[in-house]
């Protein structure tokens, strides 16, 4: 029987670089599970998309570990590319979230496992422009957080860190005037922060993209926080989020499958918790099933 080729991308600096001790596990369970192993090890921003892209054709899935900065540029490189193979997902970030809601396991061996195990997940995948994300884009209040800590503090701190930084945000929330155009319907209003979302969890906190999530269905959450008066409002609004009510007078959510942001001034953007660039209209769109993700057995009985 013919071995199963496997690209393996690898993110050295995710997390805290603890891939460094697992790499020998994780190839050998590998080749133990039939599979031809082939190792890149990223050298710089969007080297997985580029690698994807170019070579993903010649093998039968392409295996990645790193943060969801990193499944990302796999996913991306896959949306752009000709064809489709299945793509497994070790976690080695700081938060994880994408793998988190696909019940992926945290520990390194066992996720490896699951993609000798092959068991496959259609998931939604969003565009955004000319772009492409696998779980959240944002903007506004807390999303400079997730790519402008510095990595090495990621790595020390984990969840802290998010909370660390987006403590000093607090103090100069900055609003944003949009239009959002979906489901037939427009609002304007000003905003402190707003997310479109595919997950369960967003930094690490569960509850704050709305109910009834299915990562397969076509749909978005849209989630948009609008610009408090005082800081009672403020502290009204986190509230609400951190018990996950969406229903707050401060806060609108929808689900849609395409959502149409624009503004007069350029807003940036943040990707899978990377900078997306500095956008005056963004349209986001959901591309149903676009991608299969490896998933432990157990998830795949239970959402397919």
């Amino acid at each position: 029987m013919r071995r199963k080729k496997v690209l393996f991308i690898v993110n050295p600096r995710s997390g805290k670089g603890q891939i460094r001790n697992a790499l020998l596990d994780i190839a050998d369970i590998f080749i133990k599970g039939g599979l031809d192993v082939t190792l890149y090890v990223t050298q710089k921003p969007q080297d997985a998309s580029r690698v994807v892209e170019k070579r993903a054709a010649k093998f039968d899935l392409v295996a990645c570990s790193g943060g969801d900065g990193t499944l990302d540029e796999v996913v991306t490189g896959m949306m752009n590319s000709e064809i489709r193979r299945p793509i497994g997902y070790i976690p080695a970030g700081s938060t994880n979230d994408f793998a988190n809601s696909l019940q992926i396991p945290k520990r390194m061996t066992e996720a490896a496992q699951c993609i000798v195990e092959n068991n496959t997940y259609p998931c939604d995948v969003g565009s955004f422009n000319s772009d492409y994300f696998v779980y959240i884009a944002a903007f506004g209040m807390f999303t400079e957080v997730s790519y402008q800590t510095n990595q090495d503090v990621k790595n020390v701190l984990g969840h802290l860190a998010y909370v660390l930084e987006g403590a000093k945000c607090i103090f100069n929330v900055k609003s944003y005037e949009v239009e959002i155009e979906l489901n037939g319907e427009k609002i304007r209003d000003e905003f402190i922060y707003g997310m479109i979302t595919n997950s369960e969890s967003v930094g690490g906190f569960r509850s704050i993209t709305g109910k009834n999530i299915r990562l397969d269905d076509g749909l978005f959450e849209v989630t948009m926080i609008k610009t408090p008066r005082n800081a009672i409002e403020l502290q009204e609004i986190i509230t609400s989020l951190l018990r996950g009510e969406m229903d707050s007078n401060y806060i609108i959510s929808y689900k849609t499958r395409q959502v149409v942001i624009r503004s007069e001034i350029a807003i940036p953007w943040t990707l899978d918790g990377e900078y997306g660039g500095d956008h005056k209209e963004v349209e986001i769109c959901c591309h149903q099933k676009a991608v299969d993700i490896i998933v432990n057995h157990q998830f795949g009985e239970s959402e397919i």
